[in-house]
Formats: C-alpha cells, sequence, structure tokens
C-alpha cells in the first residue's frame, strides 16, 4: 500500500514565490504489513491474522457502552433492525382529519397541475396517502408497500417502504405535508418518476432576511502576515467495519466485499476477492483506514506539532441499506472514527459536520417545527457527536449546546479570529424525506437563519468565517433542493468576500471547486467572483476512486484594530492519494 501526493489546481495558480515557499513536500509512504496492534487496547479477533480485519473492543466513552462483536461481525451482518423504535405521529382528532380534508381539497382545486395527467394522479394518490397517515399512521408502511408493487416502482418494496424501511418516516412526511400543493408536486417529481414537472423556485424575499445592507465600500484589505498554517481537510471516510477481506469485490449491486452479496453471473465462485487494503466498488476497510491515518502526517510533515485544525466534511458510516443499519451501529462509527482522528493526527482540534450517511434512517433528519417527538426524533444522534466532540476536547461547552440544540450544527470562535461554522446539510438534500414539508419555506429548519445571525456577528466583530458542510450547494437540484439553494446563494454573496474566507463540502467524493459569484452567477467572471467552495476528496473507494485527502497552506494573519478581511485564506492546496489499484 502506497501513497502519493499530487498538486491541486489552486496550488498551480500560486505565484512562484508561494510555490517555492510552499511546506508541503511531496512524499511516499508504504505502510507496514502488520496491522498495529498497539492502537486498540483489546480485540474479539487475532489482530495479527491477515485472512480477516480486526476486531476492536470499543468501549464509547459517552454512553459507557461495550459495543459487542455481534454489531460488526461480518458472517452475522442483520437482515432487518428490530432494535431500535420506528416512531409514527399521533393519530388524529375526527375534526383535523376534517379541516385537513377541506385544505387538501382546497389546493386541489387551485393547483394547476390537476388537468387529467399524470401529476395530476400522482397529486391525488398523495391526497389519500395524508389522510391514512393522520388517521391511521400504523398503516402507512403497509400502504406504500401495496402501492409500490402494485405500480412496480421497486424490486423491494418491502425492504424500501416498509416500517423496518423508510415506512415509518415518509408516514410521517405525509402526515404533515401540503399534498396537493407544492410539496406533492415537488414529491412527485423527485420521488415518483418525475410524474410531476418540477415545481421550480419560489420568488424569494430578502426585505427582512438580513440585519444590515452589505458594506460598501467594503471593508479594506489587510496584508498577509506570511506565516503560514497546516490544514486537513478529510472527508467522506465511510469506514466498513463488515467489510470480509476475500469476499466478492466485483458483486452485483453494492456494497461489495461483504460476506452476504454476490455477483449473479457466479454466485457460487468469487471473481474478484476482495484485498486487504480494500477495492472499488466497496468501503474503507480498517486496514485502508488506518493505513490512510497513518501516511497523513508522514506525508504532510506533520509528526512532531499536528495540524493547526482539521476539517472533516461529512459522512463517516458506509453505504449499507437501512435494513442493516441501527443506531448503535451510526454510534459505534462516530465512536471509533473521531477516536482515532484524535490520536493519529496530532494536537489541533478537528471540526466535524455530519454527511447524510451519518443517521438512522440515512439522509433523514427532521426539523424542529415538526413539534413534540417528531422534532425530537433523531437528538440521541445530535447529543452524542456532541458529546464526543466534547470528550475530544475539540468544541468549547457553548459550541457542545449549540450542536445538541441545532441538528450538530454549531459555531465555534477561534483565539486567531476565525469562526467556523458547521451546518447540517441534510436540511437542503434532496433524499432528506423531512425537507418536503412545506418547501416554499426556504427555511424550514431555521439552519440558514442561524447562519445568516452567525455571519451578521463575524462581521460586526470583524472576524473571517469557514463554513463547513456535507451536501454541496447549487442550482442544478442533483444534491440540494432549489429553494434553500437559493437562499444559501443569497446569503454567501452579502457576505463574501470580506466575512467569508472559505466554504468546505463533501458528498461527491471528488476533488473538485466551486465558485460562487455575485448577482446569482448572471456575469461570471473574475470581477463577479465572491466565493470558493473547496470539495474535498473520499478515503472511500466505492466510486471507482483513489482515496485520497487535502491539505491547505493558509495564511494566519489575524484581526488587529479596525476590521480587516484579508487573513486566514487558503494560499496552496495539495491533494494527496493512494493508488488502490496497485
Amino acid at each position: 500500500m502506497h501513497w502519493a501526493v499530487q498538486a491541486s489546481l489552486a496550488a498551480a495558480l500560486q505565484s512562484t514565490q508561494l510555490a517555492a515557499a510552499s511546506l508541503i513536500v511531496p512524499q511516499n509512504f508504504t505502510v507496514p504489513g502488520v496491522f498495529p496492534t498497539s492502537v486498540f487496547s483489546e480485540y474479539y479477533n487475532s489482530p495479527t491474522a491477515t485472512s480477516a480485519q480486526v476486531q476492536p473492543v470499543i468501549s464509547d466513552p459517552v454512553t459507557h457502552k461495550v459495543y459487542p462483536f455481534s454489531l460488526t461481525n461480518p458472517d452475522t451482518i442483520p437482515l432487518e433492525n428490530k432494535v431500535d423504535p420506528h416512531i409514527l405521529p399521533p393519530v388524529a382528532s375526527s375534526s383535523k382529519i376534517y379541516n385537513n380534508a377541506l385544505q387538501q381539497i382546497g389546493s386541489i382545486h387551485n393547483n394547476p397541475a390537476f388537468s387529467g395527467n399524470n401529476c395530476a394522479r400522482c397529486v391525488a394518490i398523495l391526497e389519500v396517502l395524508k389522510f391514512v397517515a393522520l388517521a391511521a399512521p400504523e398503516r402507512g408502511p403497509d400502504l406504500f408497500v401495496d402501492i409500490c408493487n402494485t405500480l412496480k416502482l421497486s424490486s423491494t418494496c418491502e425492504a424500501t417502504f416498509g416500517l423496518l424501511g423508510i415506512g415509518s418516516v415518509i408516514t410521517q412526511v405525509v402526515a404533515n405535508f401540503d399534498a396537493g400543493g407544492f410539496d406533492g408536486q415537488a414529491f412527485c417529481f423527485h420521488f415518483l418518476g418525475g410524474l410531476c414537472p418540477s415545481p421550480g423556485t419560489t420568488p424569494l424575499d430578502l426585505n427582512n432576511w438580513f440585519k444590515k445592507p452589505k458594506p460598501n465600500p467594503p471593508p479594506k484589505a489587510k496584508k498577509r502576515s506570511g506565516k503560514r498554517l497546516k490544514v486537513l481537510h478529510m472527508s467522506d471516510f465511510h469506514i466498513d467495519p463488515r467489510y470480509a477481506t476475500s469476499s466478492e469485490a466485483n458483486c452485483t449491486g453494492s456494497p461489495c466485499c461483504r460476506k452476504n452479496v454476490f455477483n449473479t453471473a457466479s454466485p457460487n465462485i468469487t471473481l474478484l476477492p476482495a484485498p486487504r487494503y480494500g477495492a472499488f466498488h466497496c468501503d474503507t476497510p480498517m486496514a485502508l483506514g488506518m493505513a490512510a491515518l497513518q501516511a497523513i502526517p508522514a506525508l504532510t510533515g506533520t509528526q512532531d506539532n499536528g495540524f493547526a485544525w482539521t476539517i472533516y466534511t461529512g459522512d463517516l458510516v458506509s453505504h449499507d441499506p437501512d435494513k442493516q443499519l441501527s443506531r448503535d451501529y451510526v454510534k459505534y462509527v462516530e465512536t471509533i472514527l473521531y477516536d482515532l482522528f484524535k490520536r493519529m493526527l496530532g494536537t489541533g482540534p478537528v471540526y466535524a459536520a455530519l454527511g447524510n450517511h451519518d443517521s438512522y434512517n440515512q439522509a433523514q433528519d427532521a426539523p424542529a417545527s415538526l413539534g413534540g417527538a417528531l422534532a425530537q426524533q433523531f437528538s440521541w444522534n445530535y447529543d452524542h457527536v456532541a458529546d464526543l466532540w466534547k470528550h475530544e476536547k475539540w468544541l468549547p461547552a457553548a459550541a457542545v449546546q449549540l450542536a445538541k440544540r441545532h441538528y450538530a450544527g454549531y459555531m465555534v470562535k477561534r483565539m486567531d479570529g476565525l469562526r467556523v461554522i458547521a451546518l447540517n446539510t441534510d436540511m437542503w438534500y434532496r433524499s432528506n424525506y423531512f425537507n418536503y414539508i412545506n418547501m416554499t419555506n426556504p427555511d424550514v429548519s431555521g439552519m440558514l437563519r442561524f447562519l445568516t445571525d452567525e455571519l451578521q456577528s463575524a462581521e460586526d466583530a470583524g472576524d473571517r468565517v469557514w463554513i463547513i458542510g456535507h451536501v454541496l450547494s447549487g442550482w442544478d437540484g442533483t444534491n440540494p433542493l432549489e429553494n434553500p439553494t437559493n437562499l444559501f446563494y443569497q446569503i454567501v454573496d452579502r457576505y463574501s468576500p470580506h466575512v467569508i474566507a472559505n466554504i468546505f463540502f463533501g458528498h461527491t467524493h471528488e476533488d473538485q471547486m466551486s465558485i460562487f459569484y455575485a448577482n446569482n452567477a448572471t456575469v461570471m467572471s473574475a470581477e463577479t467572483a465572491q466565493a470558493l467552495a473547496w470539495i474535498g476528496p473520499s478515503v472511500t473507494p466505492i466510486t471507482n476512486l483513489n482515496s485520497g485527502f487535502r491539505v491547505y497552506e493558509v495564511d494566519s494573519a489575524v484581526r488587529s484594530s479596525g476590521i480587516a478581511w484579508r487573513g486566514l485564506e487558503i494560499t496552496d492546496s495539495k491533494y494527496h492519494f493512494s493508488r488502490l489499484s496497485r
């Protein structure tokens, strides 16, 4: 297993003088053949064996629970999760059913989509589902499965839409959304084969959104200090503790490298045995994950002092289907990876954001506006990661409490004048069913209100801001929904370039960049460029990509007297990757 380094586009754009001053020196690193057994104090199996991945005994510092071997045993992968609760909304009163019936009839009557076409049919079905979800929520998942089978929407209807799949979540959403209006049309567009056209973007009213106008002229730029800090960017680790060495790496479906999958062309004979250090179409085995974490200090020259700080832009958990996931599995992965980050990467804090796979059900997070127990159904995860960040001493007490209250999003203010704002981007992710409730509101969760208020506070104090999240924003709708994307773009425009120094995402698994321009990018030029979003490469090779990470050199200039906005900017970047095929 060898790791190499490749300069990114950002490095190529730096001046000759900056390049000569670069602190990042390309190196090679050869992983030792023997697993570093001292990393963990106890194992369920022999850590020196090479025929199977190690299975460490993990004790959760928050819950004080020792996770059993059965949770990650490759030989006993669960077929379904009957341990965790599958929460359903309360039964509606007759008066509420009646009032909602009137409301939905009015929506159907006034919605121009009802013209005897497939869209009208889809929305009408959603109307029926809504009232079933209100009156008899326990039958919602059964009805979804029946409709799925009747319409032949999937070959895995029971596993996907049943109670042990996503059925309980859809029941909650259908019970709370406007089936006959914008919500229903968007649902039919995104989830039911485009039966309705996209409802587009709702006109955005910003009259009362920003407390102050953008400074004109903007604050004067400050000279760079010339002193550089090293910052690590990791994303999409997707550790797979159920990875089985020598299992089928060329399976039919995904993820591969599991004992419970095979290639339909050769169900009894393995076509491509899964290597110890991972394979394309597979998530990250423990051996590859440890190789990455061992390589990072050696390749970046941070063995002695560590990084100034690290950003992690989400997705710790493997790509399991919901039926094989559980709350404990998610918490196990969070516990083991955050602990390894702390011990392997040095003294600097890690600022982490949640990804769409860092939840159960995956990609689902409910807004506080649902109210009652439904609003708190994912607090188990926010509380757990916040307490882990506290345990690792990465966040101060105020940021920990904010993360518990705000979907694991937080703001931390560093001594150098940098504020890091972490967002839970599931709140604009198109695959989060809860986002289809009250979609004409671009900020149902309150996440973007929180972001705006923190940016205004930073502007008032003359601080710079790094924004971190997982699912990247964008206008094409392939990942985020259009209305929150629109609002986020206006927020970036308002507070760039003098407050927002950089934005960081993950999710695509690729080494990419995205530029935010003024005025909705009506003119794209160097003069209208406002902010740069860095999209981090993945550690997992599952999408046919080599495992990688990125290291930034950051100018350390801090705010002095008055408001000055240059400093804490990225001056150089290096992309490191492993050639997995070798």
